[in-house]
């Protein structure tokens, strides 16, 4: 699958998403700024109630031929309190010993969150499984099943700006490399957001996330990574009268320090709208 064509499929993904479940109901007021996801931070916003949201995002790299589409679905479970959401990713891999592409590890995912609303922040710790679909001979996938937990924090501040921080953990107890090695590997990862409200509908937005994980090179052996991206974005949002409202945006996440060097074009597309009778 090239890239035009995972392009055509954001697009699509999105538009097949919001058909007959887009009821004609209005949004709420349209000084309402947005909150949507980040790009590579996560907002401590669900879903309200009786609205979901369908979520492309594309990643390549400028270094070379790798890049991850991914699309998540999130639904309210009985109010906005409760949130579950999956997300499936397919993508192409190169790391010079191994290519291809295809499905990676499927995560399913619960959030939990506290305060919003008119409260100026809100906490949603968030717990997931990754299931192993990926291959992880093609680098594709980590080989066995994973289990993550997030803890994203949003803040109101002065001057139209809101503030995001997280803080997660991934831990696997048997992942595996592409020649089937097999060892327990974690991850940590802290990020940061500021985004400025312009205008109710359109943010620019200041990402950076720090990571450090471990691999598996051999029987029982791992081998630690650090990176660290900051990322400069945009988006805005299209409001429609039927209650949808579409989300693009568009990033440029580069390496710093050690991570000096990297360098990617980050896509974002969301669709999201009624369904059923919403109830206040």
């Amino acid at each position: 699958m090239g890239v035009n064509n995972v392009l055509r499929l954001m697009v699509f993904c999105g538009f097949i998403s919001t058909t007959s479940l887009a009821a004609q109901q209005p949004r709420p007021p349209e000084s309402a700024p947005i909150q949507d996801n980040s790009f590579l931070i996560e907002e401590a916003y669900n879903q309200e109630r009786g609205v979901v949201q369908h979520i492309s995002t594309f990643v390549h790299s400028t270094k070379g031929s790798d890049w991850t589409y991914a699309f998540t679905q999130e639904w309210p479970f009985r109010s906005q309190t409760h949130q579950l959401s999956y997300t499936i990713p397919v993508g192409r891999s190169d790391d010079g010993s191994t290519r291809g592409a295809g499905l990676g590890d499927i995560a399913l995912n619960y959030r939990y969150q506290i305060g919003g609303g008119e409260a100026r922040f809100a906490i949603a710790p968030r717990a997931s499984v990754l299931l192993p679909t990926g291959a992880s001979r093609r680098a594709l996938g980590s080989g066995g099943t994973g289990f993550q937990v997030n803890l994203p924090f949003s803040i109101e501040l002065p001057a139209r700006l809101v503030a995001h921080t997280n803080a997660g953990a991934t831990y696997t107890p048997r992942a595996r490399d592409t020649f089937g090695n097999s060892a327990a590997t974690r991850s940590y990862a802290m990020g940061q957001s500021a985004i400025w409200l312009v205008h109710p509908k359109l943010n620019l937005m200041l990402e950076s996330i720090w990571t450090t994980a471990w691999e598996v090179t051999g029987p029982e052996q791992t081998e630690r990574s650090t990176e660290l991206l900051l990322s400069p974005g945009v988006r805005g949002a299209i409001d429609f009268a039927s209650g949808l409202q579409v989300v693009p945006g568009i990033a440029f996440p580069f390496g710093i320090g050690n991570s000096r060097g990297e360098r990617a074009v980050f896509m974002y597309l969301s669709f999201e709208h009624p369904f059923g009778r919403r109830s206040q």
